[in-house]
């Protein structure tokens, strides 16, 4: 082989190399967020019904591990896709349904509302809440109603 070919050929090895190493290093340097992301209320598109999202109490989000962020205008919403597109999940708030922060999933449970944007019937707050149901058992109710009041 020609020497100045086979110099063309490492060096187009060693620069493909380089340029997957590089491309590796900007996606694996890509930092997820450890808090809510701000909401465009009103603007922001529930990722599960596409209904926007209006009531700030019943929203939710979910951040994947891809980077997604997913926003939810209902906690029932949240479960709901979940359960239809499963995918490795970063984080997920709630907002309180009294107040105006968020709970994470680690810390949050739920209680029954009369009325909530889709008809879940669901709303977060702390853990530590009296008679409030933990998220597995809130999870369970979205997904497979029993006549509690929940719709689906």
């Amino acid at each position: 082989m020609n020497p100045h070919r086979l110099h063309r050929v490492l060096f187009a090895c060693i620069a493909a190399i380089l340029a997957t190493a590089l491309a590796f290093a900007g996606f694996a340097s890509v930092t997820l967020p450890d808090s809510p992301v701000p909401v465009v209320w009103d603007k922001a598109s529930c990722a599960h019904c596409r209904m926007h999202l209006g009531e700030p109490p019943f929203a939710a989000q979910m951040v994947l591990r891809d980077g997604t962020v997913a926003m939810f205008d209902d906690p029932g919403c949240l479960f709901q896709f979940a359960a239809d597109e499963p995918r490795e999940v970063h984080a997920t708030w709630f907002h309180q349904l009294r107040g105006d922060g968020w709970i994470s999933a680690a810390e949050v449970a739920f209680v029954a509302v009369e009325a909530t944007p889709m008809g879940f019937g669901l709303g977060a707050v702390p853990r530590a809440t009296a008679g409030a149901i933990d998220l597995a058992t809130a999870r369970d109710r979205c997904l497979h109603p029993r006549n509690e009041g929940v719709r689906r």
